[in-house]
């Protein structure tokens, strides 16, 4: 059994800092980076949220084809209108999650819908 993961390895300005997993809020996909989200900033990283996924599934859930969510900072779910979203989504109702320590929003996906409604029952 392989050593679970402490840290995601961050390149940037010529150096690589070490983000601890347990401060990860949120992981999006942006075009061919990943963004990382902790409470105080965002980091850039070049691994996929499918490796990251299988790799740290007890700790992360999917929201949406482009976001994992740290299960432990997921406070609720609300419905409200789209500000960031993609693909003509913005401006359109749905749900989001409700996350802690940070302001953003991340929208639900129809399609995990019922996992994130499970997890905040």
């Amino acid at each position: 059994m392989q050593a679970k993961r402490l840290n995601f390895s961050v390149q940037e300005r010529g150096r690589v800092l070490l983000v601890p997993v347990h401060e990860v809020i949120y992981l999006r996909a942006e075009q061919k980076y990943v963004s990382l989200r902790t409470k105080s900033r965002e980091y850039l990283i070049e691994e996929s949220l499918v490796s990251i996924e299988e790799e740290m599934k007890e700790r992360f859930v999917r929201v949406h084809r482009n976001a994992l969510v740290a299960r432990a900072a997921i406070l609720g779910v609300e419905k409200g209108v789209l500000q960031d979203a993609e693909d003509g989504e913005k401006g359109q109702e749905a749900w989001q999650v409700i996350l802690r320590d940070v302001a953003e929003r991340l929208p639900i996906s129809r399609r995990q819908w019922a996992v994130i409604k499970a997890l905040v029952k």
